[in-house]
């Protein structure tokens, strides 16, 4: 059966994955790497693949980027798995299974002004909501990316964000600048305050990122107006088999790989771990 053939077709049995080319390979950082998979299916950002190679194992991976027979899988190199993905390139293939979850649904945040806030490897997930009203800007009343990262040396997308510039608001910070850096610092929650954001209460946002960023930028921008049904998160930790049996995801009745990780916050504040 050709490469093709397999990565279009629906395996009756969920746990049978398919092969996947790898068509491009875009390095970040040391340890996170972007790999453009061939797919061809729907597929949402926010949702995710399992990845895997015979004899290490799989992860799953969020979705982040969106072509025309491909999708973009961001990964960082944290473990055994991981490690041996890296040492795959342009041409080579993996297994992938998926996509899975419920991802975030654009209809949600068109004609709407949108607040986008992301904290390092976060904006992964949501990169295809931006890649989207970057290019249809017409789609909102505004958008407006609000991105922390670690330091200089640790920002994704760099080349994204030149294309992204042209037609949103980003205001990125980091923690720790280096003696090149000259822009903002601190954390994504002291710029809150300060932003202009028009119509409040029709207003969306959506946040993704650490446990604690997503907790404390929530509370803020309900201190600002926002309101609770107007937010989403994505919830993806100790996700593991991708279809609900392993239970290692599992928080009171909610499986987050089935019934996220993109939940609205009025679902998404009762999730605690």
């Amino acid at each position: 059966m050709a490469l093709t053939e397999l990565n279009t077709s629906k395996s009756e049995n969920p746990y049978i994955p398919f092969l996947s080319e790898i068509t491009d390979v875009i390095k970040h950082t040391k340890i996170e790497y972007t790999f453009r998979m061939t797919y061809h299916g729907d597929v949402k950002p926010g949702q995710f693949f399992e990845v895997s190679l015979p004899k290490f194992g799989e992860a799953p991976i969020s979705v982040s980027g969106i072509g025309d027979g491909t999708v973009d899988l961001t990964i960082r190199k944290v473990g055994k798995v991981t490690d041996e993905i890296f040492e795959n390139y342009v041409g080579d293939t993996l297994f992938l299974r998926g996509p899975y979850g419920n991802g975030f649904d654009i209809a949600n945040y068109k004609d709407k002004e949108i607040l986008l806030v992301a904290g390092g490897t976060g904006l992964s997930p949501v990169k295809g909501i931006v890649d989207y009203f970057s290019a249809h800007p017409d789609d909102c009343k505004g958008f407006t990316l609000l991105v922390g990262f670690k330091s200089p040396k640790d920002m994704l997308f760099k080349k994204d964000f030149e294309i992204w510039k042209k037609n949103i608001n980003i205001i990125m910070t980091v923690d720790y600048p280096d003696e090149h850096y000259d822009g903002n610092c601190g954390l994504v929650t002291q710029y809150i305050p300060e932003l202009m954001i028009k119509g409040l209460t029709d207003a969306v946002g959506i946040v993704v990122g650490p446990p604690i960023m997503m907790k404390c930028t929530i509370s803020d921008l309900l201190a600002k107006g926002f309101k609770e049904e107007n937010l989403w998160i994505s919830q993806e930790r100790k996700m593991c088999c991708g279809i609900g049996k392993c239970g290692h995801c599992k928080i009171d009745d909610t499986y987050i790989c089935l019934d996220g990780p993109v939940f609205n916050y009025t679902k998404g504040k009762f999730l605690k771990d």
